[in-house]
């Protein structure tokens, strides 16, 4: 067995494997994305029973083998109880998972897309926000951290910042008024840019701290669907299950 860390993160993935063992995929802060295996982790009596779920957030004592760890301990500072007693909760925080095991990697600095992460499924809890824009807004900035992301800050054609009015699919990026030409493009109000040029450059912990007209939420749908898939090679499981 090889060295001892200690990694904080989350749990992305759980499958059972052998008798009584399970093997999970966590998103550390320290490692990026890890395979672990944690054993006996589905005796009854185990420590380990809770602290393999999904959606559990904390620190986890673990030994690196040649291809994955072997988890030993955990100390879970949040399970995130409140996402499995709602089935549509379940079904978007499912999805927030399936995204961030999808762009992260192994060895990689996933430190802001584990924040981002967290601070997502926390966000869920928030009676005032529609998990529809928290779903946008968590792919927006994750397709930022990965660095495909809509040009939304200056025209495509002539580089101009202002009057950016249109906005191009196939190039995913803005026109102002003089560079517009040809069909598929989207208008875009000026409360739409300004939320995707929001979304783009703050914080994340400014990152949920406003609503959207419908207008504006259906411009985010398009844009960032279209993005989404773009960058990725093939569809999300989970978000067959999320609401209309």
């Amino acid at each position: 067995m090889g060295q001892s860390c200690t990694l904080t993160g989350m749990v992305l993935t759980s499958m059972p494997v052998g008798e009584y063992d399970r093997r999970i995929t966590i998103l550390t802060r320290e490692r990026g994305k890890i395979a672990a295996f944690v054993r006996g982790a589905r005796r009854p009596k185990s420590t380990m029973v809770a602290a393999t779920n999904p959606f559990c957030f904390g620190e986890f004592e673990a030994y690196a083998g040649r291809s994955s760890y072997t988890v030993v301990r955990a100390s879970i500072q949040n399970y995130f109880q409140e996402i499995s007693t709602d089935l549509d909760k379940t079904y978007y925080g499912c999805y927030f998972l399936e995204v961030a095991d999808y762009f992260s990697m192994e060895n990689s600095d996933c430190q802001e897309q584990l924040k981002l992460l967290y601070q997502t499924l926390r966000a869920l809890s928030v009676k005032s926000l529609s998990p529809h824009l928290v779903r946008r807004i968590y792919e927006l900035k994750t397709l930022v951290y990965h660095g495909v992301y809509p040009n939304v800050f200056s025209c495509v054609g002539c580089g101009k910042k202002e009057d950016l009015v249109w906005y191009d699919r196939a190039r995913r990026g803005v026109y102002c008024e003089n560079c517009a030409r040809g069909g598929g493009m989207l208008k875009l109000s000026p409360a739409a840019l300004y939320t995707l040029q929001y979304i783009i450059t703050a914080p994340i912990t400014k990152l949920y701290t406003f609503t959207v007209k419908d207008e504006v939420l259906g411009a985010l749908d398009r844009i960032i669907g279209e993005c989404m898939e773009f960058a990725a090679d093939r569809p999300f499981r989970s978000a067959a299950f999320l609401p209309e």
